[in-house]
């Protein structure tokens, strides 16, 4: 059975240039074996994505051009739909439009989801959609959204995934993951002094 990640990355010159740099006959292999498609997520994808408070997003202009976005939010701003769509909610914000407006042209994207602190990065591939404000869908998008004003929605249908390897992945922590261990250290330390005070 054949990896659909693969299929959709490995272009004839990718692969071209993966033959003459002498990886080709290991990804060959990979290819060709018996692995599952990934074309649904399962508990651990849809979990990860829950957990996340930020991600990276290509889309592809009219003109050819890459556009790489970032979105961010609370964790658990990313809604996981199904097995095969995930979405968030859209907020105001500079108002350039230009993955909504590649999106008109093309729908594919490409998704990097990243958890530094764990060095685990899921890559992605889809075909995005934009959820209007009063699609029904956006009271599932926007869950929690406060006050801060939601202009759409985004809705992908999961293509094809891969988790990647952790190499090169800079470990950094978040505010609430560097609180959670000073708050631990903190108690710790605080249980020290005691002992040594019912010492003395």
């Amino acid at each position: 059975m054949p990896n659909t990640y693969h299929e959709i990355a490995f272009t004839p010159a990718v692969k071209a240039v993966q033959e003459a740099e002498g990886s080709r006959a290991v990804y060959a292999k990979y290819e060709t074996s018996e692995k599952p498609m990934k074309t649904e997520l399962s508990e651990p994808e849809m979990m990860f994505l829950r957990e996340r408070d930020s991600f990276y997003m290509a889309s592809v202009s009219e003109t050819g051009w890459p556009y790489m976005q970032h979105r961010g939010g609370p964790a658990g701003f990313v809604k996981t739909l199904s097995s095969q769509e995930f979405g968030w909610a859209e907020y105001v914000g500079n108002r350039q439009y230009i993955t909504t407006g590649n999106l008109a042209g093309d729908d594919r994207v490409s998704l990097f989801f990243m958890d530094y602190a764990s060095k685990n990065r899921l890559k992605l591939f889809g075909h995005a959609r934009v959820i209007a404000p009063g699609d029904p869908l956006m009271a599932q998008l926007s869950d929690g959204a406060g006050a801060v004003q939601v202009e759409r929605g985004m809705v992908v249908r999961v293509a094809s995934y891969e988790w990647n390897c952790p190499k090169y992945i800079s470990e950094r922590y978040g505010r609430d993951e560097v609180q959670g261990a000073l708050a631990q250290m903190g108690a710790r330390i605080k249980e020290l002094e005691n002992a040594l005070a019912a010492k003395s």
